[in-house]
């Protein structure tokens, strides 16, 4: 590699040129050769630089060109590896999976659950169809807003239904308010490993993400004081992927940060409904976005977003313009279940089940780094030291056990945690019993024992 690399240092043009993109040329064409093997540690920065004679600024610089082709991934407090497996699609999280068990997505659904929700179907059909089949606005109906507001009532905040903005999905909810609360080129901070879709949305709405540094209690106010943004994506409850929800000290602390330096807040409450009882951060600069796909089903969803007065205007019509209105039948559905009750019965047992699913993966998983809020759907699985997340994905894989690396989830490339997510909520309770021995029997075995990929 040494002298592939001397030879993209030499003259060009007539002038001695580092270029960081040739450098990293060479070390992928080592890679491809086999001279560099999956799972190899490349140097620290400031060895490679000193190594092959180039500036320290230069070496991050290639550093962060294999990270961002694919080639090598890098861990917080451990280095910049060669890649084990192929980078996962930045949407893996939220497709459905090829794994013979799938624990990335994380959507529960009731075995009864058609027989509950076949009833306000039909009623639908039968008597609400006309209706069901016209044109609906941003702003919902009388109907559905009331019902929603009732559903999304908690710790003794209850929206006001004139603020309620309905879209197609959750997705669709934050793509609206940070579009309206973010302008093109603008900065908006979020957790330092957050919902990855969030990222794809950023991405097409022109928006920068600024990374918000976080501890076991959640989101640092500190880091907010120091983003200089005007608005931030957090989610307090049931954080994902860490499952953590902020104490109510940590909370009081964001909520006097938010409003001393005039920060709007989108706090994503997807999750809410199965944590504990807590009212938005800051009420009155609060955009809370929510939806029914946790609480019902990913094919049967509306999405909200409720905003503060002053800007119900802008998030409306950020979800006009972008396309993100719920459709009528599918509000008109959504409304029938959230009055007759439905959606509450099936609340009460996901939430009973999430309770069920916590302990599973805690009895099965006993003795490893475990975290994850109790009514949780999902946990954060720090490995061991022995293990790093890439590899540990990949061996998983060809046991049939599709898990989602941290690196999905970390908003800067190649500064991830050692980590992954499980996600309980899909699999059906012997499956997911099965999986989770065999993930402890691969954690607690050694990385050497696996084939190369």
């Amino acid at each position: 590699m040494l002298g592939a690399i001397k030879t993209m240092l030499s003259v060009q043009c007539g002038v001695h040129v580092a270029d960081y993109r040739l450098i990293a040329d060479a070390i992928a064409a080592d890679v491809a050769a086999g001279r560099l093997k999956p799972g190899d540690r490349l140097p620290p920065q400031r060895a490679f630089a000193r190594r092959h004679g180039i500036a320290g600024s230069t070496a991050a610089r290639v550093y962060g060109e294999l990270v961002r082709r694919g080639i090598a991934v890098g861990e917080v407090g451990r280095g910049t590896f060669v890649r084990a497996a192929r980078p996962p699609d930045e949407s893996a999280p939220a497709e459905p999976g090829g794994a013979r068990v799938d624990l990335e997505l994380n959507f529960c659904v009731l075995p009864d659950q058609p027989d509950l929700l076949a009833p306000g179907l039909d009623r639908l059909v039968r008597h609400g169809l006309p209706d069901a089949l016209a044109p609906v606005g941003v702003l919902g109906t009388p109907e559905a807003r009331a019902a929603t507001a009732r559903v999304l009532a908690r710790g003794g905040w209850t929206p006001d239904e004139r603020r309620i903005v309905f879209t197609g999905n959750g997705r669709q909810a934050i793509a609206a308010a940070v579009s309206a609360l973010t302008p093109v080129g603008g900065r908006l901070g979020v957790e330092a490993v957050t919902y990855p879709v969030v990222k794809a949305i950023a991405a097409r709405l022109g928006v920068t993400l600024v990374p918000l540094a976080v501890d076991e209690e959640g989101v640092l106010p500190r880091a907010i004081r120091a983003a200089d943004v005007r608005a931030v994506y957090l989610q307090p409850i049931l954080h994902n992927p860490l499952g953590v929800t902020m104490p109510e000290r940590r909370r009081a602390d964001l909520a006097d940060t938010v409003r001393d330096l005039d920060v709007q807040v989108i706090e994503d409450a997807v999750y809410a409904f199965l944590g504990p009882d807590l009212p938005p951060l800051a009420p009155e600069r609060t955009t809370v976005v929510d939806s029914l796909s946790k609480r019902l089903a990913p094919g049967l969803t509306v999405g909200f977003a409720v905003p503060p007065g002053h800007l119900v205007d802008r998030v409306a019509a950020a979800a006009r313009s972008g396309g993100w209105a719920a459709g009528r039948f599918a509000l008109a559905a959504a409304t029938g279940w959230l009055t007759d009750g439905t959606v509450d019965s099936m609340v009460e047992r996901k939430r009973a089940l999430a309770l069920d699913r916590q302990r599973l993966a805690r009895e099965r998983l006993a003795g490893f780094d475990l975290r994850a809020d109790p009514g949780a759907y999902h946990c954060w699985w720090r490995l061991p030291d022995r293990w790093r997340a890439e590899t540990f994905v990949a061996a998983a894989a060809r046991r049939g056990i599709a898990v989602t690396p941290a690196a999905a989830f970390a908003v800067v490339p190649g500064h991830a945690p050692n980590a992954v997510r499980l996600a309980l909520a899909s699999a059906p309770t012997p499956t997911l019993t099965a999986a989770l021995d065999v993930l402890a029997t691969l954690a607690e075995g050694s990385p050497e024992d696996e084939p190369v990929d």
